[in-house]
């Protein structure tokens, strides 16, 4: 069946592959997994538009003028909208599926993963989490991998003929659940009202509080409008308060490009 209604073929896959810095490459594992950790590290997990109530939306024109054209980066309904399209573009048997943060009897369908089928296999590519998967893991129950120190496990759930797969990492204090993923058909109208519940619902995390994370080379950052995490593989994690006049250094260390009025909004916001 077509995907058009993604309008995958006004993607300008030239300005992505040049922005994540990668060749493009006939369909494969190793070049699959080289996309997904170059889209990774090339795009912050931000929720900066939120805050302002400047959200463009998550039409993939939106999305990469922002991503491409803007320097920025965003949450999971954008991060997918982008990188499902250029996998789709570049030949890869692609579905997009939603998923639901934390306890699943408690939470909406506000997370957004692709799954990829290839050489006999499914793939899950999970570029829009706060602490994503550098690489792509398959999807079979009790899958665990080590993605550079990080290590992920699936879970299957669900019945038979309506699995679900939890996905959970590794913490100092043990596994735990990130978000819970089902197999039922996506379509673009999903992810609109997915992204409206998330950025407009006053209750939502997103509204309140500023959400900034980035995969360095050799660390993991989250930036909140309160404190700094620092995680290394095998290391403790650093945590500690946000410096007085912090904030505006690290948007720019974290690869987000902020015109000076939004940067001034955001910082009179918090």
């Amino acid at each position: 069946m077509s995907d058009d209604r993604w309008h995958v073929e006004r993607l300008d896959l030239v300005a992505y592959l040049s922005r994540v810095g990668v060749p493009q490459r006939d369909p494969g594992l190793d070049a699959l997994g080289d996309l997904h950790e170059a889209h990774v590290r090339a795009f912050a997990f931000e929720n900066i538009d939120v805050l302002l109530d400047a959200h463009p939306g998550v039409s993939l024109e939106a999305v990469q003028e922002k991503f491409l054209g803007g320097g920025r980066g965003g949450y999971c309904f954008e991060q997918a909208t982008l990188f499902a399209a250029v996998v789709q573009r570049l030949g890869y048997d692609v579905r997009r599926h939603l998923g639901r943060v934390g306890d699943a009897t408690r939470a909406g369908r506000t997370h957004c993963v692709v799954i990829v089928a290839l050489e006999g296999q499914r793939w899950l590519c999970d570029p829009g989490f706060g602490m994503s998967l550098l690489r792509p893991m398959p999807l079979v129950d009790g899958a665990e991998i080590d993605d550079r120190g990080w290590r992920y496990r699936l879970h299957r759930a669900g019945a038979d003929d309506s699995p679900s797969w939890e996905m959970h990492r590794l913490r100092e204090a043990g596994w735990e659940l990130m978000h819970t993923t089902d197999e039922l058909p996506v379509h673009p109208v999903d992810f609109e009202m997915g992204h409206h519940f998330t950025s407009t619902w006053p209750g939502s995390h997103f509204r309140s509080g500023l959400i900034l994370t980035r995969h360095l080379e050799d660390r993991h950052v989250t930036v909140t409008h309160e404190t700094v995490t620092v995680r290394r593989p095998f290391e403790p994690t650093e945590h500690r308060p946000l410096r007085p006049g912090e904030l505006a250094a690290l948007i720019p260390e974290l690869g987000i490009t902020l015109p000076p009025d939004n940067l001034d909004r955001l910082l009179a916001r918090f």
